[in-house]
């Protein structure tokens, strides 16, 4: 079943996972308004690319039916972010690597949502997105190294501003690693500093997950 699951996280927000084995063929067919999301579709990505951005709008929608009969699409503002048409009060954030996608929506609150395959990848590239006492907490860990890169990345699309420095304005306080829990996080700008909460977990083996609904 590619649904995974629908999960409360808190009193006016849904988390989906979804498990994707569907071909895209499979995928069109589930989509509302497919003329919509036909004209947005990004030509050109690879076979696996575009099956996650079909099912992370299968997902969207999935989660929107749980609050709301009232139509609506998913369109990119000028940063990316995704926002839901005609409900602007909502607040969702999509993401997918490999055979998952996530999709966090809230009907009263911004968002953000990332979901990384623990790969090399994330620590050869540790200097340029984590500050030394991050790495230094990371070790050799990958998975630790995969995990602080995804809740960068969640504060980033909670933030929803181009030209942050991920090193320097994306802070987080080193952490035990468990199976879940919560970081903390701190968004350091040029007028303002804010603290956050992330969500983790590791929804299938070589995946990590992390996740904030801001209710500030």
């Amino acid at each position: 079943m590619p649904l995974h699951s629908l999960t409360s996280v808190g009193p006016n927000a849904l988390l989906g996972l979804w498990h994707l084995t569907e071909s895209a063929g499979e995928l069109w067919p589930r989509l509302p308004a497919p003329a919509h999301y036909l004209a947005h579709f990004p030509n050109g990505r690879d076979e696996l690319r575009a099956r996650q951005w079909l099912a992370a709008r299968v997902l969207a929608h999935q989660l929107l039916r749980e609050f709301t009969d009232a139509p609506a699409t998913l369109h990119n503002d000028a940063n990316g972010r995704p926002f839901l048409a005609g409900l602007p009060a909502y607040g969702i954030s999509l993401s997918h690597s490999g055979e998952w996608v996530a999709a966090l929506l809230s009907t009263t609150a911004a968002v953000g949502t990332d979901i990384e395959q623990v790969r090399p990848k994330a620590q050869q590239l540790a200097r340029r997105f984590l500050s030394e006492a991050e790495r230094a907490d990371a070790g050799q860990d990958a998975a630790k190294y995969s995990l602080y890169w995804s809740a960068k990345e969640t504060l980033y699309k909670l933030l929803n501003r181009r030209g942050v420095v991920f090193k320097e304005q994306l802070q987080l306080v080193p952490f035990e690693l468990r199976e879940a829990g919560v970081l903390t996080g701190h968004l350091l700008l040029e007028n303002s500093r804010s603290q956050h909460h992330i969500q983790y977990q590791m929804p299938a083996p070589g995946y990590v997950l992390t996740y904030c609904v801001d209710e500030r």
